[in-house]
């Protein structure tokens, strides 16, 4: 697998010197927003790790390598490309083979950042169970890699496009810790909060000292932190769950399902609130990479 792993010289260093880093996620930057707010978003979001005294390791596949951590011209080229794949665990090898592009999704910036001995990942909001996935099955890929790749994931809680009561059933089936930082309800997304129950955690040691019991008692689970939005930044929940509605209802007019999906709902809450999701939506991101670091810090 070494092969297969390109990792950039200011990461390499900072994982040989045991220093902090963090790892980013690309399909945000591809996939996630428009350019180019996303190219900018990605430098910031770069900066805000910098300015913590943290690496950080912008994860995407290109010319048939796992890069592990980019270049400004790589990210330039990531955010500006209209031809990129969105990679989960089922298409690193085609995506390598074919030495094409590919941006990661939660699932394979875990694998890759596990790769690499990263131990924490900072993204926007994890996939999970899609609602109406009764009858179309539709659930993320995230979930189970949860289930077997020991990263820590900082998220503001679920994509609130999905069913977070049956996102939160699937973790727990799968068995993976789920923890509200500073907070006892799930949040979703650009929402601070949910009505949903989780356990609450207080300090970024905690986090630190669990997945190190984990790591000794040889469990192989992620763990997700749930960081919620700031209130002077969210969109309320009854009002996103309205405008939610409208774009699902948009998407089974045009058939859009699968991996289309959550881009095109994206897409379209970002019209219908006029884009003041989009902007919460970079806030949620900072503020999870805010935390991330001072995880990875305190190891």
């Amino acid at each position: 697998m070494n092969a297969f792993l390109e990792i950039n010289s200011k990461v390499k260093q900072a994982l040989e010197n045991r220093k902090p880093v963090i790892a980013l996620e690309s399909t945000i930057i591809s996939h996630g927003m428009p350019y180019p707010e996303n190219i900018q978003v990605a430098k910031n979001l770069e900066k805000i790790a910098e300015d913590a005294g943290v690496v950080p390791a912008t994860i995407c596949l290109m010319n048939g390598k796992i890069k592990i951590g980019l270049s400004d011209d790589e990210l330039e080229l990531l955010a500006g490309s209209k031809d990129v794949a969105k990679v989960s665990r089922r298409d690193f090898g085609r995506i390598l083979a074919s030495k094409k592009m590919g941006a990661t999704t939660v699932a394979a910036t875990m694998i890759a950042a596990n790769l690499a001995g990263i131990k924490v990942f900072a993204t926007g909001g994890i996939g999970g169970v899609h609602r109406g996935a009764e009858d179309s099955f539709d659930i993320s890929a995230d979930l189970q890699e949860f289930s077997q790749t020991p990263v820590i994931v900082v998220s503001a809680g679920a994509k609130a496009i999905l069913d977070l009561p049956k996102t939160l059933e699937m973790l727990e089936t799968y068995g993976v810790p789920v923890y509200g930082f500073q907070t006892d309800l799930f949040p979703a997304f650009y929402s601070a909060e949910s009505n949903l129950q989780i356990d609450r955690i207080e300090s970024e040691k905690e986090i630190a000292d669990i997945y190190n019991a984990n790591f000794k008692l040889g469990l192989n689970n992620g763990i997700l932190v749930a960081n919620p939005i700031s209130k002077k930044y969210e969109i309320p929940f009854e009002e996103m769950d309205e405008h939610i509605k409208i774009a699902l209802k948009r998407a089974n007019s045009k058939g859009i399902t699968g991996r289309k999906l959550t881009p095109f709902l994206l897409a379209e809450i970002v019209k219908i609130t006029k884009g003041s999701s989009l902007e919460t939506n970079i806030k949620l991101v900072e503020n999870n990479v805010k935390l991330a670091c001072r995880i990875a810090k305190s190891f």
